[in-house]
């Protein structure tokens, strides 16, 4: 998506949308997939085919808006508990979406950034990850980040391990440590925490998903199933978002 589309003013006002009240990170929980196609006698993985759907009209929406970073919650450390065969095809639907996605990834000049743990993914993906990473490492559009066997609290004990490591060989002093080094030492590093969680499906919780960094963020829980979730869907939490009161833990002034 080239920058001559993006939303004006206007637009985002035609759709009840203030650009000054727009979240600058949105991070979304696509629950679903399964209870869609099982709701409708498929496979399971065939839900999660139909949600690749659903994942190009948001990132390409998201851009077009003015949204700064999108981060997709794909698969969780937990997730490696369902049967070998869905893990397998979540592998190459993973590898096909990086494969054939490039293109737009590049045609709209979106960051592209992952975060998670390598272990476990197959070889695959890893090629696809890495490729994607390099072809796009110039880009400076809307970044979309892909959350892939990843968990919060591991990431955070893996932080730890590393501020310990730092400490042990004398790089830092234990009275050094704060809120911002520990941000510094997570896998998301460098980026702005999200302003809004979108969780599809119902489910009312953020199931191990960026803790550390959504402390203060809005949540936006819709019933609909991530396969179903369009631009609608969208504008309707973005809505939601600009109606919130962000207090920060303060005083209305």
């Amino acid at each position: 998506m080239t920058r001559e589309t993006e939303y004006t003013p206007d637009k985002l006002q035609e759709l009840g949308l203030d650009s000054q009240r727009l979240p600058r990170h949105i991070a979304v929980i696509m629950d679903g997939n399964g209870r869609w196609a099982i709701s409708r006698g498929l496979p399971r993985i065939e839900g999660h085919r139909r949600g690749v759907q659903s994942v190009r009209t948001i990132v390409e929406e998201c851009a077009r808006i003015g949204i700064e970073q999108v981060t997709l919650y794909c698969l969780s450390s937990e997730n490696w508990k369902r049967p070998q065969e869905e893990l397998d095809l979540l592998m190459q639907l993973l590898e096909q979406y990086l494969v054939e996605e490039r293109s737009e990834i590049m045609r709209q000049e979106l960051q592209f950034a992952v975060i998670g743990r390598r272990d476990g993914l197959s070889e695959g993906a890893l090629r696809e990850i890495d490729r994607t990473l390099e072809v796009a490492r110039d880009n400076t559009g809307m970044r979309l980040c892909l959350a892939i066997n990843y968990g919060s609290r591991g990431e955070i004990a893996d932080a730890v391990r590393r501020i310990a490591e730092q400490v042990r060989t004398g790089e830092m002093t234990p009275e050094t440590i704060d809120e911002q080094c520990i941000s510094e030492h997570l896998d998301t590093a460098g980026m702005t925490d999200p302003d809004l969680v979108i969780r599809t499906a119902g489910e009312m919780r953020v199931s191990n998903f960026l803790l550390w960094q959504i402390s203060y963020a809005e949540l936006f829980v819709t019933q609909k199933y991530w396969p179903e979730f369009r631009l609608p869907d969208l504008i309707e939490a973005l809505q939601s978002f600009a109606a919130r009161d962000r207090r920060f833990g303060g005083l209305k002034g």
